[in-house]
């Protein structure tokens, strides 16, 4: 059972009659997540490998009581692509498009969150739980099941955290990707908090990165958390005022930068590391330290 999905959860892709939506499609299904149909507006009675194409989401949730969405439609249709989802009844969407112009970012987000709805992105590589459902472009093959929860901007580092954890013989819960582009629907600090009353999680792995105030928000979560944080910043050597990779991941003010983010955490609680690679040996003697405070073995 995933923080955000579960074994009932019923996906369609909006965009799917285009060559990355068509391609999701297949490699979703091919991971065992229940894709139902996909939308494309005009092109309703299609069908894509098998899965029926609906001109709308109304239409798609009526017909296949669909909860979860994968995005991939043009930046500019973003908006009404999740005005129409919301109002649907999905209550799950991950945008992995990026570039989304910020005006209308501001309002999908503001929308979904009035409404109860979860909207991952945009830029977000999805979320994915080891032996469960499969929203992300994380290939779950390479995946070691186990009880750690991962949230980060960049679907890279959400990969690289799951691959050092394995190789310190600590396997994943759910991992997710918030996206990195400038708004953003979710934040760490409201992941951490599932997390926290997650009870297949007993500790998560934060990476975050230079630009916006996500990580600073997620310090007040660190500090109420009962769980063992882990927590990187990357991107402190890129120049000042120089976009590192994500829209979002350009340094303004002093509060933005790798240093300040790092300190806070700190404070909060968490245990920081110099980079990713390191996350794996941090994680295994934070719980090994818990461990031996409570007597028992980790």
């Amino acid at each position: 059972m995933g923080i955000l999905t579960g074994p009932e959860t019923r996906v369609i892709v909006q965009g799917i009659t285009g060559r990355v939506g068509a391609g999701f499609a297949r490699r979703l299904a091919g991971f065992g997540t229940r894709i139902v149909g996909g939308v494309t507006p005009g092109k309703g009675g299609a069908e894509v490998d098998g899965l029926p194409v609906f001109d709308s989401c109304h239409d798609a949730v009526a017909r296949t009581g669909a909860d979860t969405s994968f995005v991939v439609v043009p930046p500019a249709a973003a908006l009404d692509a999740v005005y129409e989802a919301v109002d649907a009844g999905i209550r799950l969407m991950v945008l992995y498009i990026e570039n989304v112009p910020v005006l209308d970012a501001l309002r999908l987000t503001r929308h979904a969150r009035a409404r109860g709805a979860v909207v991952l992105g945009p830029n977000s590589a999805g979320c994915i739980t080891a032996g469960g459902v499969a929203l992300s472009e994380v290939d779950p093959r390479f995946l070691l099941a186990g009880r750690i929860g991962v949230v980060c901007k960049s679907g890279a580092m959400c990969a690289e955290s799951a691959t050092y954890l394995k190789e310190a013989g600590l396997g994943v819960s759910t991992v997710v990707s918030i996206g990195g582009d400038h708004v953003l629907g979710t934040h760490h600090a409201d992941v951490l908090r599932l997390f926290e009353a997650d009870p297949d999680t007993d500790a998560v792995v934060l990476i975050g990165e230079i630009g916006g105030r996500s990580e600073l928000e997620a310090a007040f979560a660190v500090a109420q958390m009962t769980k063992p944080v882990i927590a990187t910043i990357i991107g402190g050597s890129a120049p000042e005022g120089r976009q590192m990779g994500h829209p979002g991941a350009r340094t303004g003010e002093v509060e933005e930068g790798a240093a300040h983010k790092r300190r806070v955490l700190a404070q909060a609680g968490a245990v920081l590391t110099a980079d990713v690679t390191e996350v794996g040996r941090a994680m295994r003697g934070a719980l090994e330290s818990r461990a031996s405070k409570r007597g028992n073995r980790p």
